[in-house]
């Protein structure tokens, strides 16, 4: 394996890689591959979608409601907004796909996709963040006694 020097910002600095593999810093690092560039746009629109405080309060509604869903006449009074603000939040969330609408008459009623969120999580907490592994441990010294 020949070695060759890299250039580094700060010319004191000098480091040596393998030449045939390329630089050792570029190489893929095994492990949970990330997100594809369709899978980052899609999961940025629902990240977005939840980066709001009102629609994050939506989402928990109805999510807590024991029917499993919420008309949007139930909505308006907990976040203390008009119809139409509420409306368009709920719209928000429903074409990032984090819930759906079934309209009733004139109401329309939302549900949470929970399997849309788990979605979210997962990709958040695995393929973004990969799950660190657990640390070696050593063994805590037992304390000593102080003598007075």
């Amino acid at each position: 394996m020949t070695l060759s020097p890299t250039t580094h910002r700060d010319p004191a600095v000098s480091t040596e890689v393998a030449a045939e593999d390329g630089p050792a810093c570029c190489a893929p690092q095994p492990g949970v591959p990330g997100l594809a560039p369709e899978d980052a746009v899609e999961l940025a629109i629902q990240l977005k979608a939840l980066a709001d405080p009102n629609r994050l309060t939506l989402l928990s509604l109805i999510a807590a409601d024991a029917r499993g869903e919420a008309c949007v006449c139930d909505l308006t009074d907990p976040l203390g907004l008009g119809q139409p603000t509420v409306s368009h939040h709920l719209k928000i969330l429903v074409d990032a796909g984090l819930l759906t609408r079934e309209k009733r008459g004139v109401w329309s009623y939302y549900a949470v996709v929970a399997e849309r969120l788990q979605e979210i999580t997962h990709a958040v907490g695995h393929r973004i963040v990969p799950p660190a592994a657990p640390a070696a441990t050593a063994p805590v010294p037992a304390r000593e006694k102080e003598t007075p």
